[in-house]
């Protein structure tokens, strides 16, 4: 099965299912000598892991990681980091039903008809749950750029039509872990609570978007032509499961605009070159100009109906969905990172 990597120069391979023993990821091309803290991995498996609230899946697994090699004394060695972590929740009896029909809006079909033969037990490698794998190299991706002052952050900031009233760039990023949504309008969570919960009740599900902010982003990161950094960053999102459409900076919004309106004008300040506007949303030329960069991700209401289907299911899978942004964003800022240095 290819499509298992992701990066070039930090690259990423994860493996494992959702019923089996577990899932992990090997990340080959972390330099050696950064410091490496477990425990802010654990703090990014706990904001991902399922059974956190009333309003995630009630799967209680506890997503202990473990790192297997690459790493001595706290500090990557330059080897491969292969990370994982066990699981202990598995209920494959749960998913008898499925082995002999396919789940609408699943992959269970398609897995069929390319591979011939499908693990059945939640989706197997299709599952969400491969996505705790990701996570693990986001952090240590996170940890690698924080070195350059990069800060990455993402919050919920619509479920179904409600929306936050803030603008991308004015989000209070200190607020997003205040509340089960991830939303650092602490009124508009309230309200995406209050609709989520009903959505549970009924037994149905509901989409919404995540955001995602970079800030401190160098200038110069990106490649000209197929590898621009926005172009990397869709592929990023898009392969996270549910997640049905990307845009960054003004994205379709910006084409109820005027090109005179549109625009963003440079101006210098302190010897430094900035932008008055930034609907660019911080990449000009597929390369990132300084600005702060930011995108929405967004992700379809979750395709097992409560009401439908046994086993343990998200009514909505935005609060979870969060740091698997922030992981994935963290990786193609990595990877650009890595290439500057060498074009540099």
């Amino acid at each position: 099965m290819a499509g298992n990597s992701f990066g070039q120069l930090f690259r990423v391979t994860t493996f494992g299912e959702s019923h089996g023993i577990g899932v992990g990821v090997v990340i080959d091309g972390c330099p050696a000598g950064l410091p490496i803290d477990i425990a802010l991995i654990q703090q990014d498996l706990d904001r991902r892991r399922p059974g956190q609230s009333a309003i995630t899946t009630q799967r209680q697994e506890k997503d202990r990681v473990e790192i297997v090699s690459g790493v001595y004394e706290n500090k990557s060695t330059g080897a491969p980091i292969c990370a994982w972590i066990k699981s202990e929740d598995q209920r494959p009896q749960d998913y008898e039903e499925i082995k002999k029909e396919f789940r609408p809006s699943h992959a269970d079909f398609t897995y069929q008809a390319k591979y011939g033969h499908r693990d059945p037990r939640g989706g197997g490698r299709s599952s969400a749950r491969e996505t705790a794998a990701r996570v693990m190299a986001g952090s240590i991706a996170k940890m690698l750029l924080a070195r350059q002052g990069v800060q990455i952050g993402a919050f919920v900031s619509q479920v179904g039509p409600i929306r936050m009233k803030a603008l991308p760039e004015n989000a209070d990023l200190s607020l997003t872990e205040s509340n089960l949504i991830r939303c650092p309008e602490p009124e508009t969570a309230q309200k995406m609570l209050e609709l989520i919960e009903q959505i549970r009740d009924a037994g149905d599900t509901i989409g919404g978007v995540v955001t995602g902010l970079i800030k401190n982003c160098p200038v110069g990161l990106g490649e000209p032509v197929f590898d621009r950094l926005h172009a990397d960053l869709g592929k990023a999102m898009l392969s996270i499961n549910a997640v049905k459409g990307f845009d960054y900076g003004s994205g379709f919004e910006g084409i109820g605009m005027k090109g005179s309106e549109h625009n963003d004008e440079f101006v210098e300040k302190a010897g430094k070159i900035s932008t008055k506007t930034n609907y660019s949303g911080g990449i000009q030329g597929g390369i990132s100009n300084g600005m702060n960069i930011y995108f929405r991700v967004a992700f379809k209401p979750v395709a097992t109906l409560l009401k439908n289907h046994v086993g343990r299911h998200d009514p909505c899978v935005l609060p979870r969905a969060v740091p698997i942004v922030e992981a994935m964003a963290a990786l193609v800022l990595a990877e650009h990172a890595l290439r500057q240095k060498i074009n540099t």
